[in-house]
Protein backbone atom coordinates (compact mmCIF):
# COMPACT_ATOMS: atom_id res chain seq x y z
CA UNK A 1 0.00 0.00 0.00
CA UNK A 2 1.03 3.52 -0.78
CA UNK A 3 1.81 6.12 2.36
CA UNK A 4 -1.14 8.57 2.73
CA UNK A 5 0.01 12.02 2.24
CA UNK A 6 0.03 13.76 5.11
CA UNK A 7 -0.05 18.10 5.30
CA UNK A 8 0.90 18.66 9.12
CA UNK A 9 -0.04 22.60 9.60
CA UNK A 10 2.45 24.42 12.03
CA UNK A 11 2.43 27.68 12.85
CA UNK A 12 -0.04 30.82 12.55
CA UNK A 13 -3.26 29.68 10.83
CA UNK A 14 -5.78 32.44 12.56
CA UNK A 15 -6.58 33.97 9.29
CA UNK A 16 -10.03 34.39 8.95
CA UNK A 17 -11.27 32.33 5.90
CA UNK A 18 -14.28 34.67 5.35
CA UNK A 19 -12.01 37.84 5.14
CA UNK A 20 -10.14 36.29 2.64
CA UNK A 21 -12.58 35.29 0.25
CA UNK A 22 -13.83 38.99 0.60
CA UNK A 23 -10.28 39.92 -0.29
CA UNK A 24 -10.14 38.40 -3.53
CA UNK A 25 -13.58 37.65 -4.07
CA UNK A 26 -16.57 39.43 -5.72
CA UNK A 27 -14.57 42.63 -6.98
CA UNK A 28 -12.98 40.87 -9.86
CA UNK A 29 -16.04 39.21 -11.09
CA UNK A 30 -18.18 42.23 -11.60
CA UNK A 31 -20.00 43.25 -15.56
CA UNK A 32 -18.44 46.15 -14.57
CA UNK A 33 -14.34 44.95 -14.56
CA UNK A 34 -15.10 42.94 -17.36
CA UNK A 35 -15.35 46.03 -19.46
CA UNK A 36 -12.14 47.45 -18.39
CA UNK A 37 -10.29 44.17 -18.75
CA UNK A 38 -11.76 44.09 -22.38
CA UNK A 39 -10.57 47.82 -22.65
CA UNK A 40 -7.42 46.42 -21.57
CA UNK A 41 -7.53 44.26 -24.01
CA UNK A 42 -8.64 47.01 -26.83
CA UNK A 43 -5.80 49.05 -25.81
CA UNK A 44 -2.64 46.46 -25.36
CA UNK A 45 -2.01 42.83 -25.49
CA UNK A 46 0.95 40.65 -23.88
CA UNK A 47 1.36 37.14 -25.23
CA UNK A 48 3.40 34.52 -23.53
CA UNK A 49 4.96 30.80 -23.73
CA UNK A 50 5.92 28.94 -21.03
CA UNK A 51 9.39 29.85 -20.09
CA UNK A 52 10.87 26.05 -21.31
CA UNK A 53 12.95 23.86 -19.36
CA UNK A 54 16.89 23.57 -19.55
CA UNK A 55 17.23 20.07 -18.53
CA UNK A 56 17.59 19.03 -22.41
CA UNK A 57 17.69 20.56 -25.61
CA UNK A 58 14.68 21.92 -27.74
CA UNK A 59 12.07 20.07 -29.44
CA UNK A 60 9.18 20.48 -31.92
CA UNK A 61 6.63 20.77 -29.32
CA UNK A 62 8.63 23.76 -27.60
CA UNK A 63 8.69 25.36 -31.57
CA UNK A 64 5.29 25.02 -31.75
CA UNK A 65 4.16 26.63 -28.23
CA UNK A 66 6.49 29.77 -29.79
CA UNK A 67 4.79 29.65 -33.17
CA UNK A 68 1.43 30.26 -31.86
CA UNK A 69 2.19 32.68 -29.74
CA UNK A 70 4.35 34.68 -32.49
CA UNK A 71 1.30 34.23 -34.85
CA UNK A 72 -0.99 35.25 -32.40
CA UNK A 73 1.48 38.33 -31.75
CA UNK A 74 1.99 39.29 -35.74
CA UNK A 75 -1.38 38.94 -36.45
CA UNK A 76 -2.30 41.79 -33.99
CA UNK A 77 0.24 43.81 -34.82
CA UNK A 78 -1.08 43.74 -38.18
CA UNK A 79 -4.63 45.03 -37.02
CA UNK A 80 -2.94 48.75 -36.95
CA UNK A 81 -1.93 51.30 -35.22
CA UNK A 82 -4.95 50.73 -32.71
CA UNK A 83 -2.93 47.30 -31.84
CA UNK A 84 0.33 48.21 -32.19
CA UNK A 85 1.16 47.66 -28.57
CA UNK A 86 1.97 43.83 -28.34
CA UNK A 87 4.40 42.18 -25.82
CA UNK A 88 5.31 38.67 -26.55
CA UNK A 89 7.72 37.25 -24.32
CA UNK A 90 9.47 33.68 -24.68
CA UNK A 91 12.64 32.59 -22.17
CA UNK A 92 13.88 29.74 -20.14
CA UNK A 93 13.07 28.49 -16.57
CA UNK A 94 16.64 27.27 -15.24
CA UNK A 95 16.19 26.73 -11.35
CA UNK A 96 15.05 23.68 -9.62
CA UNK A 97 15.70 20.02 -9.20
CA UNK A 98 16.05 19.46 -12.34
CA UNK A 99 18.14 21.52 -13.69
CA UNK A 100 20.24 20.67 -10.58
CA UNK A 101 20.26 17.24 -10.98
CA UNK A 102 20.90 17.15 -14.71
CA UNK A 103 24.04 19.35 -14.38
CA UNK A 104 25.59 17.44 -12.00
CA UNK A 105 24.58 14.35 -14.35
CA UNK A 106 26.12 16.53 -17.44
CA UNK A 107 29.33 16.96 -14.88
CA UNK A 108 28.28 20.91 -15.52
CA UNK A 109 27.87 23.67 -12.91
CA UNK A 110 24.12 24.85 -13.16
CA UNK A 111 25.28 27.38 -14.43
CA UNK A 112 27.03 26.10 -17.06
CA UNK A 113 24.30 24.08 -18.18
CA UNK A 114 21.64 26.80 -18.55
CA UNK A 115 23.75 29.20 -20.29
CA UNK A 116 24.65 26.46 -22.81
CA UNK A 117 20.52 25.25 -23.55
CA UNK A 118 18.98 28.50 -22.91
CA UNK A 119 21.15 29.66 -26.19
CA UNK A 120 20.05 26.65 -27.69
CA UNK A 121 16.58 28.18 -27.45
CA UNK A 122 17.29 31.91 -28.36
CA UNK A 123 19.32 30.88 -31.66
CA UNK A 124 16.08 27.85 -32.67
CA UNK A 125 13.75 30.93 -32.00
CA UNK A 126 15.86 33.44 -33.95
CA UNK A 127 15.76 31.28 -36.93
CA UNK A 128 12.39 30.37 -37.06
CA UNK A 129 11.41 33.82 -36.85
CA UNK A 130 9.92 34.23 -33.40
CA UNK A 131 8.96 38.22 -33.29
CA UNK A 132 9.45 38.31 -29.36
CA UNK A 133 9.75 41.42 -27.83
CA UNK A 134 11.53 39.79 -24.47
CA UNK A 135 13.61 36.80 -23.91
CA UNK A 136 13.86 36.18 -20.30
CA UNK A 137 16.00 33.71 -18.25
CA UNK A 138 14.66 32.93 -14.43
CA UNK A 139 18.70 33.38 -13.13
CA UNK A 140 18.50 37.13 -14.49
CA UNK A 141 18.19 39.87 -11.36
CA UNK A 142 15.68 41.89 -12.28
CA UNK A 143 13.80 37.77 -11.58
CA UNK A 144 14.78 37.15 -8.39
CA UNK A 145 13.63 40.69 -7.30
CA UNK A 146 10.18 40.49 -9.09
CA UNK A 147 10.25 36.71 -7.25
CA UNK A 148 11.40 38.17 -4.32
CA UNK A 149 8.98 41.08 -3.85
CA UNK A 150 5.84 39.20 -5.54
CA UNK A 151 7.00 36.51 -2.06
CA UNK A 152 6.93 39.41 0.25
CA UNK A 153 3.32 39.99 -1.08
CA UNK A 154 1.75 36.85 -0.31
CA UNK A 155 3.02 36.52 3.34
CA UNK A 156 2.25 40.72 4.23
CA UNK A 157 -1.80 39.18 2.94
CA UNK A 158 -1.56 36.24 5.60
CA UNK A 159 -1.26 33.61 2.90
CA UNK A 160 2.31 31.69 3.45
CA UNK A 161 2.66 30.05 7.05
CA UNK A 162 5.38 27.54 8.13
CA UNK A 163 3.99 24.01 8.07
CA UNK A 164 5.90 20.55 7.93
CA UNK A 165 4.67 18.72 4.07
CA UNK A 166 4.43 14.88 4.11
CA UNK A 167 3.70 13.11 0.51
CA UNK A 168 4.55 12.31 -2.83
CA UNK A 169 6.79 14.74 -5.20
CA UNK A 170 7.89 13.91 -8.50
CA UNK A 171 11.43 15.82 -9.23
CA UNK A 172 10.65 15.60 -13.25
CA UNK A 173 7.52 17.51 -13.38
CA UNK A 174 8.58 19.44 -9.94
CA UNK A 175 5.36 18.76 -8.33
CA UNK A 176 3.82 17.72 -5.35
CA UNK A 177 1.30 15.16 -5.79
CA UNK A 178 -1.69 13.45 -3.61
CA UNK A 179 -2.31 9.97 -3.09
CA UNK A 180 -4.71 10.02 -5.79
CA UNK A 181 -2.60 10.87 -8.36
CA UNK A 182 0.23 8.32 -7.89
CA UNK A 183 -0.01 4.44 -8.97
CA UNK A 184 2.37 2.07 -8.90
CA UNK A 185 4.55 0.82 -12.49
CA UNK A 186 6.14 -2.52 -12.96
CA UNK A 187 10.24 -2.09 -13.50
CA UNK A 188 11.71 -4.28 -15.98
CA UNK A 189 13.03 -6.93 -13.00
CA UNK A 190 9.29 -7.16 -12.24
CA UNK A 191 9.87 -4.71 -8.84
CA UNK A 192 7.08 -2.03 -9.23
CA UNK A 193 7.77 0.95 -7.77
CA UNK A 194 5.40 4.84 -7.23
CA UNK A 195 5.16 7.21 -10.09
CA UNK A 196 2.88 9.67 -11.01
CA UNK A 197 -0.70 9.14 -12.86
CA UNK A 198 -0.65 11.60 -15.24
CA UNK A 199 3.16 11.93 -16.39
CA UNK A 200 4.49 8.19 -15.48
CA UNK A 201 7.98 9.89 -14.01
CA UNK A 202 8.88 8.30 -10.88
CA UNK A 203 7.92 10.20 -7.53
CA UNK A 204 9.37 9.89 -3.86
CA UNK A 205 8.00 10.40 -0.35
CA UNK A 206 9.56 13.47 1.47
CA UNK A 207 8.87 15.28 4.80
CA UNK A 208 10.12 18.23 5.12
CA UNK A 209 9.43 21.94 7.08
CA UNK A 210 8.52 24.40 4.54
CA UNK A 211 6.42 27.43 3.44
CA UNK A 212 2.82 26.71 2.65
CA UNK A 213 0.46 28.78 0.51
CA UNK A 214 -3.51 28.71 1.75
CA UNK A 215 -4.42 27.51 -1.79
CA UNK A 216 -7.51 25.85 -0.51
CA UNK A 217 -8.87 29.41 0.16
CA UNK A 218 -8.77 30.16 -3.44
CA UNK A 219 -11.22 27.24 -4.68
CA UNK A 220 -14.17 29.22 -4.93
CA UNK A 221 -12.69 32.13 -5.94
CA UNK A 222 -11.18 30.35 -8.96
CA UNK A 223 -14.71 28.84 -9.49
CA UNK A 224 -16.35 32.36 -9.92
CA UNK A 225 -13.64 33.07 -12.29
CA UNK A 226 -13.93 30.58 -14.85
CA UNK A 227 -17.71 29.90 -14.61
CA UNK A 228 -17.79 33.93 -15.15
CA UNK A 229 -15.41 34.03 -17.97
CA UNK A 230 -16.07 31.02 -19.80
CA UNK A 231 -13.81 31.71 -22.61
CA UNK A 232 -10.74 32.20 -19.76
CA UNK A 233 -9.24 28.73 -20.77
CA UNK A 234 -9.09 27.81 -24.65
CA UNK A 235 -10.32 25.22 -26.23
CA UNK A 236 -13.12 24.71 -24.36
CA UNK A 237 -12.56 21.10 -23.22
CA UNK A 238 -9.58 22.09 -21.39
CA UNK A 239 -11.91 25.08 -19.27
CA UNK A 240 -14.22 22.00 -18.65
CA UNK A 241 -11.54 20.06 -16.76
CA UNK A 242 -10.09 22.93 -14.73
CA UNK A 243 -13.74 23.05 -13.14
CA UNK A 244 -14.14 19.36 -12.75
CA UNK A 245 -10.49 19.50 -11.05
CA UNK A 246 -12.03 22.44 -9.04
CA UNK A 247 -15.12 19.82 -7.72
CA UNK A 248 -12.51 18.21 -5.76
CA UNK A 249 -10.94 19.98 -2.19
CA UNK A 250 -7.99 21.57 -2.91
CA UNK A 251 -5.14 21.16 -0.72
CA UNK A 252 -2.83 24.21 0.35
CA UNK A 253 0.29 24.07 -1.43
CA UNK A 254 3.82 23.67 -0.42
CA UNK A 255 5.96 26.85 -2.45
CA UNK A 256 9.74 26.14 -0.88
CA UNK A 257 12.41 23.30 -0.08
CA UNK A 258 14.89 22.65 2.11
CA UNK A 259 17.98 24.90 0.38
CA UNK A 260 20.01 21.89 1.64
CA UNK A 261 17.93 19.69 -0.99
CA UNK A 262 17.58 22.09 -3.31
CA UNK A 263 19.86 24.90 -3.24
CA UNK A 264 19.86 25.62 -7.05
CA UNK A 265 16.79 28.75 -6.81
CA UNK A 266 16.17 31.86 -5.53
CA UNK A 267 15.95 32.11 -1.23
CA UNK A 268 12.91 32.73 0.41
CA UNK A 269 13.88 36.35 1.66
CA UNK A 270 14.95 36.19 4.60
CA UNK A 271 14.84 32.64 5.76
CA UNK A 272 18.24 31.07 3.61
CA UNK A 273 17.08 27.75 4.88
CA UNK A 274 14.50 27.52 2.06
CA UNK A 275 14.58 27.95 -2.04
CA UNK A 276 11.16 29.08 -3.15
CA UNK A 277 9.14 26.45 -5.33
CA UNK A 278 10.20 26.16 -8.87
CA UNK A 279 6.96 26.56 -10.09
CA UNK A 280 6.08 29.81 -7.70
CA UNK A 281 9.64 31.18 -9.33
CA UNK A 282 9.14 30.46 -12.91
CA UNK A 283 5.39 31.36 -12.88
CA UNK A 284 6.38 35.20 -11.72
CA UNK A 285 8.27 35.21 -15.47
CA UNK A 286 4.76 36.97 -17.04
CA UNK A 287 5.22 40.18 -14.49
CA UNK A 288 9.16 40.21 -14.17
CA UNK A 289 8.92 41.34 -18.02
CA UNK A 290 6.13 44.00 -18.14
CA UNK A 291 8.12 45.61 -15.00
CA UNK A 292 6.90 44.10 -11.76
CA UNK A 293 7.21 45.35 -9.49
CA UNK A 294 7.09 49.09 -11.01
CA UNK A 295 4.18 50.58 -11.85
CA UNK A 296 4.55 50.22 -15.21
CA UNK A 297 3.56 46.32 -15.15
CA UNK A 298 0.28 47.30 -14.40
CA UNK A 299 -0.20 48.86 -18.10
CA UNK A 300 -0.12 45.23 -19.17
CA UNK A 301 -1.63 43.36 -16.75
CA UNK A 302 -3.97 41.78 -17.23
CA UNK A 303 -4.41 42.07 -20.70
CA UNK A 304 -2.54 39.13 -20.91
CA UNK A 305 -2.68 35.74 -23.13
CA UNK A 306 -0.83 32.48 -22.16
CA UNK A 307 0.05 30.30 -24.46
CA UNK A 308 0.95 26.93 -23.08
CA UNK A 309 0.84 22.86 -23.28
CA UNK A 310 -1.66 20.71 -21.62
CA UNK A 311 0.62 18.72 -19.46
CA UNK A 312 1.29 22.06 -17.42
CA UNK A 313 -2.33 23.61 -17.30
CA UNK A 314 -2.96 23.06 -13.56
CA UNK A 315 -0.42 25.39 -12.97
CA UNK A 316 -1.47 28.38 -15.01
CA UNK A 317 -5.04 27.40 -14.18
CA UNK A 318 -5.25 27.13 -10.57
CA UNK A 319 -1.86 27.72 -9.33
CA UNK A 320 -0.76 31.42 -11.05
CA UNK A 321 -4.45 32.32 -10.81
CA UNK A 322 -4.62 31.85 -6.86
CA UNK A 323 -1.07 33.38 -6.87
CA UNK A 324 -2.16 36.30 -8.69
CA UNK A 325 -5.45 36.54 -6.74
CA UNK A 326 -3.69 36.60 -3.64
CA UNK A 327 -1.39 39.49 -4.38
CA UNK A 328 -4.22 41.60 -4.81
CA UNK A 329 -4.41 41.05 -9.22
CA UNK A 330 -6.75 39.92 -11.36
CA UNK A 331 -5.78 36.55 -13.67
CA UNK A 332 -4.88 36.59 -16.83
CA UNK A 333 -7.22 37.49 -20.01
CA UNK A 334 -6.72 34.16 -21.67
CA UNK A 335 -4.88 31.18 -21.20
CA UNK A 336 -4.67 29.18 -24.90
CA UNK A 337 -4.18 25.39 -24.31
CA UNK A 338 -2.12 23.18 -26.80
CA UNK A 339 -1.95 19.53 -26.73
CA UNK A 340 1.53 17.71 -27.98
CA UNK A 341 3.11 16.16 -31.36
CA UNK A 342 4.07 12.59 -31.62
CA UNK A 343 6.02 11.09 -34.06
CA UNK A 344 4.87 8.41 -36.50
CA UNK A 345 1.88 7.91 -33.46
CA UNK A 346 4.59 7.82 -31.01
CA UNK A 347 5.00 10.06 -28.21
CA UNK A 348 8.29 11.69 -28.04
CA UNK A 349 11.20 10.09 -25.92
CA UNK A 350 15.19 9.83 -25.66
CA UNK A 351 14.85 6.17 -25.12
CA UNK A 352 12.83 5.52 -28.48
CA UNK A 353 15.42 8.02 -30.25
CA UNK A 354 12.45 9.74 -32.66
CA UNK A 355 12.63 13.18 -30.77
CA UNK A 356 13.03 15.47 -33.45
CA UNK A 357 15.36 18.13 -34.22
CA UNK A 358 13.26 21.21 -35.04
CA UNK A 359 16.37 22.94 -36.60
CA UNK A 360 16.81 19.80 -38.72
CA UNK A 361 13.25 20.26 -39.79
CA UNK A 362 13.95 24.14 -40.73
CA UNK A 363 16.52 23.48 -42.61
CA UNK A 364 14.88 20.40 -44.49
CA UNK A 365 11.31 22.10 -45.07
CA UNK A 366 12.89 25.93 -45.22
CA UNK A 367 11.78 27.89 -42.17
CA UNK A 368 8.33 29.35 -43.70
CA UNK A 369 7.71 26.03 -44.84
CA UNK A 370 7.63 24.18 -41.56
CA UNK A 371 6.00 26.86 -39.68
CA UNK A 372 3.17 26.69 -42.05
CA UNK A 373 3.09 22.91 -41.35
CA UNK A 374 2.67 23.05 -37.88
CA UNK A 375 0.66 25.91 -37.24
CA UNK A 376 -1.60 24.26 -40.35
CA UNK A 377 -1.64 21.12 -38.69
CA UNK A 378 -1.91 21.78 -35.10
CA UNK A 379 -4.71 21.40 -33.57
CA UNK A 380 -4.57 22.31 -30.25
CA UNK A 381 -7.90 20.52 -29.25
CA UNK A 382 -5.83 16.50 -29.71
CA UNK A 383 -2.32 15.21 -30.02
CA UNK A 384 -1.22 15.81 -34.04
CA UNK A 385 1.08 13.45 -35.47
CA UNK A 386 4.60 14.72 -37.58
CA UNK A 387 6.77 12.52 -40.32
CA UNK A 388 8.18 13.06 -43.09
CA UNK A 389 5.66 12.29 -46.00
CA UNK A 390 3.29 13.93 -44.22
CA UNK A 391 4.87 17.62 -44.19
CA UNK A 392 6.17 16.95 -47.56
CA UNK A 393 2.81 16.46 -49.35
CA UNK A 394 1.27 19.30 -47.63
CA UNK A 395 3.78 21.73 -48.27
CA UNK A 396 4.52 20.89 -52.42
CA UNK A 397 0.20 20.49 -52.53
CA UNK A 398 -0.48 23.83 -50.57
CA UNK A 399 2.47 26.35 -50.87
CA UNK A 400 4.47 24.91 -54.34
CA UNK A 401 1.43 24.11 -56.39
CA UNK A 402 -1.32 25.60 -55.17
CA UNK A 403 -0.15 29.13 -53.92
CA UNK A 404 2.92 29.42 -55.94
CA UNK A 405 1.59 28.37 -59.50
CA UNK A 406 -0.99 30.53 -59.14
CA UNK A 407 1.66 33.87 -58.49
CA UNK A 408 3.73 32.27 -61.23
CA UNK A 409 0.95 32.18 -64.06
CA UNK A 410 -0.53 35.33 -63.05
CA UNK A 411 2.79 37.16 -63.08
CA UNK A 412 4.12 35.33 -66.16
CA UNK A 413 5.13 37.75 -69.44
CA UNK A 414 3.43 35.16 -71.99
CA UNK A 415 -0.10 36.11 -69.96
CA UNK A 416 1.14 39.94 -68.08
CA UNK A 417 3.24 40.85 -71.08
CA UNK A 418 2.91 44.38 -69.59
CA UNK A 419 4.19 43.51 -65.82
CA UNK A 420 1.34 45.62 -64.52
CA UNK A 421 -1.96 45.03 -62.51
CA UNK A 422 -4.49 45.17 -65.04
CA UNK A 423 -7.88 47.17 -65.54
CA UNK A 424 -10.71 45.76 -63.89
CA UNK A 425 -13.91 45.82 -66.46
CA UNK A 426 -17.21 46.49 -64.58
CA UNK A 427 -19.32 45.86 -67.52
CA UNK A 428 -17.26 42.26 -67.68
CA UNK A 429 -17.92 41.82 -64.54
CA UNK A 430 -21.09 43.90 -62.89
CA UNK A 431 -21.39 43.99 -59.19
CA UNK A 432 -25.16 42.52 -59.15
CA UNK A 433 -24.56 38.91 -60.86
CA UNK A 434 -27.74 37.71 -63.06
CA UNK A 435 -27.16 40.60 -65.57
CA UNK A 436 -26.52 39.29 -69.14
CA UNK A 437 -25.12 41.43 -72.35
CA UNK A 438 -22.72 40.48 -74.59
CA UNK A 439 -19.95 41.80 -72.82
CA UNK A 440 -20.60 40.66 -69.49
CA UNK A 441 -18.49 37.02 -68.77
CA UNK A 442 -18.65 36.30 -64.93
CA UNK A 443 -20.44 33.30 -64.12
CA UNK A 444 -22.33 32.26 -61.07
CA UNK A 445 -18.88 30.54 -59.25
CA UNK A 446 -16.93 33.91 -59.69
CA UNK A 447 -19.57 35.42 -57.80
CA UNK A 448 -19.26 33.01 -55.10
CA UNK A 449 -15.59 33.80 -55.17
CA UNK A 450 -15.47 36.92 -54.36
CA UNK A 451 -17.62 36.61 -52.04
CA UNK A 452 -15.44 34.21 -50.49
CA UNK A 453 -11.98 35.98 -50.24
CA UNK A 454 -14.31 39.12 -49.29
CA UNK A 455 -15.07 37.90 -45.63
CA UNK A 456 -12.04 36.05 -45.52
CA UNK A 457 -9.93 38.05 -43.19
CA UNK A 458 -13.05 38.46 -40.73
CA UNK A 459 -13.29 34.85 -41.23
CA UNK A 460 -9.78 34.71 -40.39
CA UNK A 461 -9.74 37.29 -37.74
CA UNK A 462 -12.15 35.28 -35.64
CA UNK A 463 -10.09 31.93 -36.38
CA UNK A 464 -7.04 33.87 -34.37
CA UNK A 465 -9.61 35.33 -31.55
CA UNK A 466 -10.44 31.69 -31.28
CA UNK A 467 -7.36 30.08 -31.14
CA UNK A 468 -7.80 28.22 -34.11
CA UNK A 469 -5.36 29.24 -36.59
CA UNK A 470 -5.36 26.17 -38.39
CA UNK A 471 -8.47 27.03 -39.02
CA UNK A 472 -7.41 30.15 -40.60
CA UNK A 473 -5.03 28.75 -42.88
CA UNK A 474 -7.34 25.76 -44.09
CA UNK A 475 -10.14 28.88 -45.12
CA UNK A 476 -7.27 30.86 -46.93
CA UNK A 477 -6.08 27.53 -48.18
CA UNK A 478 -9.92 27.00 -49.89
CA UNK A 479 -9.58 30.32 -51.26
CA UNK A 480 -6.83 30.02 -53.06
CA UNK A 481 -7.97 26.83 -54.23
CA UNK A 482 -11.65 28.94 -55.70
CA UNK A 483 -8.84 31.11 -56.98
CA UNK A 484 -6.69 28.48 -58.94
CA UNK A 485 -10.86 27.29 -60.11
CA UNK A 486 -10.95 30.55 -61.07
CA UNK A 487 -7.58 31.01 -63.39
CA UNK A 488 -8.41 27.61 -64.87
CA UNK A 489 -11.88 28.03 -65.78
CA UNK A 490 -11.35 31.10 -67.89
CA UNK A 491 -7.79 30.17 -68.74
CA UNK A 492 -6.24 33.56 -69.62
CA UNK A 493 -3.83 31.93 -71.64
CA UNK A 494 -6.22 31.44 -74.15
CA UNK A 495 -7.23 35.48 -74.32
CA UNK A 496 -5.76 37.83 -76.32
CA UNK A 497 -4.53 41.25 -75.36
CA UNK A 498 -4.59 42.21 -78.97
CA UNK A 499 -8.79 41.84 -79.28
CA UNK A 500 -10.65 44.22 -78.39
CA UNK A 501 -13.49 41.45 -77.14
CA UNK A 502 -11.05 39.14 -75.07
CA UNK A 503 -8.94 42.06 -73.91
CA UNK A 504 -10.68 43.91 -70.78
CA UNK A 505 -12.23 40.27 -69.47
CA UNK A 506 -8.20 39.09 -69.61
CA UNK A 507 -7.12 41.89 -67.97
CA UNK A 508 -10.19 41.53 -65.61
CA UNK A 509 -9.51 37.91 -64.77
CA UNK A 510 -5.97 39.12 -63.88
CA UNK A 511 -6.97 42.07 -61.90
CA UNK A 512 -9.31 39.70 -59.50
CA UNK A 513 -6.49 36.65 -59.18
CA UNK A 514 -3.84 39.54 -58.36
CA UNK A 515 -6.51 41.02 -55.56
CA UNK A 516 -6.85 37.67 -54.54
CA UNK A 517 -2.85 36.99 -54.04
CA UNK A 518 -3.01 40.27 -52.41
CA UNK A 519 -5.42 38.70 -49.69
CA UNK A 520 -3.78 35.60 -49.07
CA UNK A 521 -0.20 37.28 -49.26
CA UNK A 522 -1.48 39.95 -46.33
CA UNK A 523 -3.22 37.14 -44.59
CA UNK A 524 -0.56 34.99 -44.46
CA UNK A 525 2.13 37.09 -43.07
CA UNK A 526 1.86 36.01 -39.20
CA UNK A 527 2.53 32.21 -40.46
CA UNK A 528 5.01 32.46 -43.48
CA UNK A 529 6.42 36.00 -42.82
CA UNK A 530 9.20 35.66 -45.44
CA UNK A 531 6.87 33.74 -48.33
CA UNK A 532 4.56 36.43 -47.62
CA UNK A 533 6.60 39.29 -48.31
CA UNK A 534 7.93 37.82 -51.53
CA UNK A 535 4.59 37.53 -52.62
CA UNK A 536 3.28 40.63 -51.64
CA UNK A 537 6.64 42.05 -53.23
CA UNK A 538 6.06 40.38 -56.48
CA UNK A 539 2.49 42.16 -56.35
CA UNK A 540 4.53 45.38 -56.10
CA UNK A 541 2.46 46.42 -52.31
CA UNK A 542 4.56 48.32 -50.77
CA UNK A 543 5.42 48.12 -46.86
CA UNK A 544 3.06 50.44 -45.62
CA UNK A 545 -0.14 48.62 -47.51
CA UNK A 546 0.17 45.45 -45.81
CA UNK A 547 -1.85 46.19 -42.78
CA UNK A 548 -4.59 44.34 -42.02
CA UNK A 549 -7.25 47.51 -41.06
CA UNK A 550 -6.44 48.63 -44.66
CA UNK A 551 -7.27 45.45 -46.28
CA UNK A 552 -9.72 46.22 -49.08
CA UNK A 553 -10.62 43.34 -51.20
CA UNK A 554 -11.37 43.96 -54.99
CA UNK A 555 -12.50 48.09 -54.75
CA UNK A 556 -13.90 48.32 -58.23
CA UNK A 557 -16.07 45.29 -58.24
CA UNK A 558 -17.93 47.91 -55.33
CA UNK A 559 -17.28 51.08 -57.28
CA UNK A 560 -14.48 52.51 -55.80
CA UNK A 561 -10.93 52.93 -57.16
CA UNK A 562 -8.53 50.62 -57.06
CA UNK A 563 -4.39 51.99 -55.97
CA UNK A 564 -3.19 49.00 -57.59
CA UNK A 565 -4.92 48.95 -60.99
CA UNK A 566 -2.11 50.55 -63.30
CA UNK A 567 0.60 49.66 -61.15
CA UNK A 568 3.49 47.85 -62.59
CA UNK A 569 4.73 44.65 -60.61
CA UNK A 570 7.15 44.34 -58.05
CA UNK A 571 10.72 42.64 -60.02
CA UNK A 572 11.13 38.61 -60.39
CA UNK A 573 11.20 36.66 -56.82
CA UNK A 574 11.82 33.35 -58.34
CA UNK A 575 9.62 30.36 -57.12
CA UNK A 576 8.03 31.04 -54.09
CA UNK A 577 8.00 28.00 -52.61
CA UNK A 578 10.42 25.14 -54.53
CA UNK A 579 9.25 22.07 -54.33
CA UNK A 580 10.48 19.44 -51.80
CA UNK A 581 11.32 15.75 -52.88
CA UNK A 582 10.30 13.09 -50.56
CA UNK A 583 13.16 11.83 -48.17
CA UNK A 584 14.52 8.02 -48.81
CA UNK A 585 15.25 8.35 -44.92
CA UNK A 586 13.78 9.19 -41.90
CA UNK A 587 14.57 12.87 -40.65
CA UNK A 588 14.52 11.84 -36.85
CA UNK A 589 17.51 12.96 -34.95
CA UNK A 590 17.85 12.36 -31.45
CA UNK A 591 19.06 15.24 -29.06
CA UNK A 592 22.36 14.94 -27.21
CA UNK A 593 22.64 17.60 -24.35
Amino acid sequence: MLRKSVLRLLGRTGASRVSLLEDFGPRYYTSGSLSARDDARDARAYFTTPIFYVNAAPHIGHLYSALLADALSRHRRLRGPSTAATRFSTGTDEHGLKIQQAAATAGLAPTELCDRVSKHFQQLFQEAGISCTDFIRTTEARHRVAVQHFWGVLKSRGLLYKGVYEGWYCASDECFLPEAKVTRQLGPLGDSFPVSLESGHPVSWTKEENYIFRLSQFREPLQRWLRGNPQAITPEPFHHVVLQWLDEELPDLSVSRRSSHLHWGIPVPGDDSQTIYVWLDALVNYLTVIGYPNAEFKSWWPATSHIIGKDILKFHAIYWPAFLLGAGMSPPQRIYVHSHWTVCGQKMSKSLGNVVDPRTCLNRYTVDGFRYFLLRQGVPNWDCDYYDEKVVKLLNSELADALGGLLNRCTAKRINPSETYPAFCTTCFPSEPGLVGPSVRAQAEDYALVSSVATLPKQVADHYDNFQIYKALEAVSSCVRQTNGFVQRHAPWKLNWESPVDAPWLGTVLHVALECLRVFGTLLQPVTPSLADKLLSRLGVSASERNLGELYFLPRFYGHPCPFEGRRLGPETGLLFPRLEPSRTWLVKAHRT
